[in-house]
């Protein structure tokens, strides 16, 4: 399941999406194969960027109009021009930065005007509570180094020109998993209940059974994993 909604990008076709901080693609390639655009994403990771070209050489889209394409790049110093990209998608990447002001502002400017913007960030209670049971979670190399609340991701995007639209959350499903990697913190890997629960994930994913659409419908409002929001910059 895609963390961000892609009718909310309001695409049309052959316009150019920039998927930042892409990591092994999940979300490039699903706009690629879902919409109507053209893709570009960018990591700073050679070996998730890697990965994110092997996965697309796994579709077959010789009869797609469209492209999608990887390639190294720096959210604070994102290598395309000023207002040339018609949506900016950046998923479960500002609580990594330690200048997200300066993230949001690169991504602002590289944003057409009119265009869209969706935003996505670790929900603050679930995460939180993910810090509570673990000192080592926010510890780990590369990891999460602050916790967003609602309106702090919104006052962010605003105060840098955006237009506020809409939020939801995503992946309800997907924080007792955390919650439980976080309690057994140092025998994660071999913890038959986390292997047991992350059985159950692969199976939301690979087979979408009707019982866990429901579960993740009741979840969703109340601990659903991550928040995404929608801003437009006006024309």
């Amino acid at each position: 399941m895609n963390t961000i909604k892609y009718k909310n990008l309001s695409l049309e076709a052959n316009q150019l999406l920039l998927d930042m901080g892409c990591g092994e693609g999940r979300h490039s390639i699903g706009a690629l194969l879902e919409t109507s655009a053209n893709v570009i994403g960018l990591d700073l990771s050679l070996e998730d960027l890697s990965t994110a070209k092997s996965r697309l050489n796994d579709f077959d889209i010789s009869g797609l109009d469209t492209f999608c394409t990887f390639g190294v790049g720096n959210i604070v110093n994102i290598p395309i021009q000023d207002s040339s990209l018609d949506a900016v998608m950046c998923s479960e990447v500002l609580e990594h930065v330690d200048t997200p002001e300066d993230s949001v502002k690169e991504l602002v400017r590289v944003l057409k005007p009119g265009g869209v913007m969706a935003l996505s960030v670790p929900r603050y209670l679930p995460e939180l509570i993910c810090w509570k049971l673990s000192q080592e979670y926010s510890k780990t190399p590369g990891g999460h180094v602050r916790i967003f609340k609602h309106n702090q991701l919104k006052k962010l995007a605003v105060e840098n020109g955006l237009t506020y639209e809409s939020f939801h959350w995503a992946h309800g499903l997907h924080s007792p998993y955390w919650w439980l990697q976080c309690l057994f913190w140092e025998t994660k890997e071999t913890s038959y209940i986390v292997k047991l629960y992350h059985k159950l994930l692969v199976w939301d994913l690979m087979k979408q059974p009707l019982l866990t659409k429901i579960l993740e419908a009741i979840l969703q409002p109340f601990i659903g994993k991550s928040l995404v929001m929608y801003f437009r910059k006006p024309i």
